[in-house]
């Protein structure tokens, strides 16, 4: 009896001893194939896993791989995510991919100058929900006070989507990411901006709100105080802002791309050629450089100013001298040839 217990001792043993042999030569060999992406679905069960690993090439044997994740206990903390295995990856290395939960990240730019409805169509071509479910999640009033911004007084969440590069899972919520926009905003949103603005006794809608019309207005950084400055003199003195891009956000969604001298009649709460004073809300993201330029305007007795054609513009005390830049560098068409806004860009590099 002892004999027949001994030798069964012995054989398990052996069978144990082979079985670790194997799957140690199995899960540290290399198997042949190139870089690929996985999708691993939450729900997949480990024979799921196994044999769709097998249909794409990055396993030899799926009974095998399902075994061998049995026998070292691979199986668990496998993560849902579309991971890349890297080439020639052998199955100990594909299972650390697996557990590590890190997915494919992909870059999501989003621009200063940039307005919700462009944020909802870069959101939608990157597979981040429709561009109709993100604006309404932008829109969403129980979206923006659990976000602490119940108080600002916003409709959308225009003006406060922070422009930046953000890396996101393909399976990443469009709520997520808005949160993310939406957190960095309020990160730069420094102690500095927060004093001064209770200096000036400006809510953070109304900065922000002035701080996007100035985005728009200009893509050369050094023009924003100044352009500013023509803002605040202009509210000062009780003088409508007469911003055209404010005109083109308040009809954006019938806005064929030129403005007619009706659309200047045309009210709308963000038509600062009929409001007089600011739009009721922002009308794209800000660079905090525009925040910084509302809060710190330059000193100037400037209520003007006028395309130059190549980024820039030109700056009047008085409406004559502006009509007179406007004849030199709008009404004159050889004094616009060759140029554009486009230029700015060139200028910098």
């Amino acid at each position: 009896m002892k004999n027949s217990i001994r030798l069964v001792a012995i054989l398990i043993a052996l069978v144990f001893s082979g079985a670790s042999f194997y799957f140690y030569q199995f899960g540290n060999s290399p198997i042949s194939h190139a870089k690929a992406t996985f999708d691993l679905y939450k729900g997949m069960s480990p024979v799921d896993v196994s044999e769709a690993l097998e249909k794409v090439n990055l396993v030899t044997n799926a009974r095998s791989f399902y075994w061998y994740g049995k026998f070292t206990g691979g199986w668990s903390g496998i993560k849902a995510a579309e991971y890349e295995i890297p080439v020639n990856a052998a199955p100990s290395e594909i299972f650390k991919i697996l557990k590590s939960g890190i997915g494919i990240q992909r870059p999501l730019l989003v621009k200063e100058g940039d307005n919700i409805y462009q944020v909802a169509e870069t959101m939608q071509s990157a597979g981040i929900g429709t561009k109709e479910e993100v604006l309404k999640l932008l829109r969403s009033h129980e979206l923006i006070r659990s976000l602490g911004l119940g108080n600002e007084g916003i409709h959308s969440l225009e003006g406060y989507l922070y422009p930046n590069t953000y890396f996101y899972d393909k399976r990443e919520k469009p709520e997520f990411m808005i949160r993310k926009m939406v957190q960095m905003f309020l990160k730069n949103w420094s102690q500095e901006f927060e004093e001064r603005a209770k200096t000036l006794s400006w809510p953070r809608k109304q900065v922000v709100t002035m701080a996007s019309i100035i985005e728009k207005e200009t893509g050369a950084a050094e023009e924003r105080p100044i352009i500013s400055s023509v803002f605040h003199n202009r509210l000062i003195k009780k003088m409508k802002i007469q911003s055209d891009p404010t005109i083109i956000y308040g009809i954006w969604e019938t806005y064929s791309g030129n403005l007619h001298k009706s659309d200047l009649l045309r009210p709308t709460p963000y038509n600062t050629y009929t409001v007089p004073a600011l739009p009721v809300g922002p009308i794209s993201n800000v660079h905090p450089d525009s925040i910084k330029a509302v809060l710190f305007p330059a000193e100037t007795k400037y209520l003007y100013f006028v395309s130059r054609n190549d980024g820039t513009h030109v700056f009047s005390h008085t409406y004559q001298e502006h009509l007179n830049w406007v004849k030199q560098t709008q009404l004159n068409a050889a004094a616009r040839e060759g140029k554009s806004w486009r230029d700015l860009g060139k200028k910098k590099h």
